[in-house]
């Protein structure tokens, strides 16, 4: 697991360092004391653990370009917790998808429950990763992998499945693709399905990507798809709500 700590303080920075390795046995977490410093160093992170108050760039807006990185890089954002000592602060860390924080001084207890959903959180995506979505193209079938999958588009009698490399056009319904995706994907609309793990920012009307692609959120959905993205960011776990 790779993890990287970004906190203007150096004893927050050994701190979660040595929690982490009460936790993960040889683990070797990065540490940066800037955002700035954390974006130069343009790596790749599992889990990343960010201040949100820092000198220069501050956490949230590390935050979006990290994001902004990974998608254009095509790769799988980082999972990351907010470092915060004014809970107000953290309402903010909802924009840019943070999956939780963590008020200072930091609590063994907090940080040891908060690391385990983190980890789960990450075993999920490895299995999401390797789950088959079977799909009938004319008169072939197509094995993709959910991971890849961003949205399903309704198109009449057929679906256009938009993943991180291709379109690709499917004989399916929606509600057999809902059915068959389950857990991690969202049906925000009657025509669309999308995947909750690339979502980046939404309003009443939108959800917006990763990739910056947008895709329509009913008005009528808009209160049960914010409970259930809020769930999804607390355990990974799609639910009807």
């Amino acid at each position: 697991m790779k993890i990287a700590i970004c906190d203007d303080e150096k004893t927050i920075r050994e701190q979660i360092r040595e929690l982490l390795e009460k936790e993960i046995p040889n683990v070797c977490p990065e540490l940066y004391e800037t955002g700035d410093a954390l974006l130069a160093a343009e790596k790749q992170f599992d889990l990343i653990f960010l201040d949100i108050q820092m000198a220069g760039t501050d956490g949230i807006e590390t935050a979006r370009k990290l994001r902004e990185h990974s998608a254009l890089k095509g790769e799988e954002d980082a999972i990351l917790i907010f470092i915060t000592g004014i809970r107000e602060a953290v309402f903010e860390a909802f924009d840019v998808a943070a999956f939780h924080y963590l008020l200072k001084p930091i609590a063994e207890d907090k940080f040891r429950e908060v690391l385990c959903r983190a980890r789960k959180e990450l075993e999920k995506r490895k299995n999401k990763r390797r789950q088959a979505v079977f799909i009938k193209i004319r008169n072939r079938s197509v094995t993709l992998e959910a991971g890849s999958l961003l949205y399903i588009e309704s198109r009449g009698k057929k679906v256009e499945i938009h993943t991180t490399g291709e379109s690709i056009e499917a004989y399916s319904s929606m509600n057999e693709m809902e059915g068959q995706l389950g857990e991690g994907f969202y049906r925000c609309h009657r025509g669309y399905l999308v995947n909750m793990a690339y979502v980046a920012e939404y309003d009443s009307e939108s959800i917006t990507l990763q990739n910056g692609e947008r895709v329509y959120l009913a008005k009528e959905k808009y209160g049960k798809f914010v409970k259930a993205y809020m769930r999804y960011l607390r355990n990974g776990v799609h639910a009807d709500v």
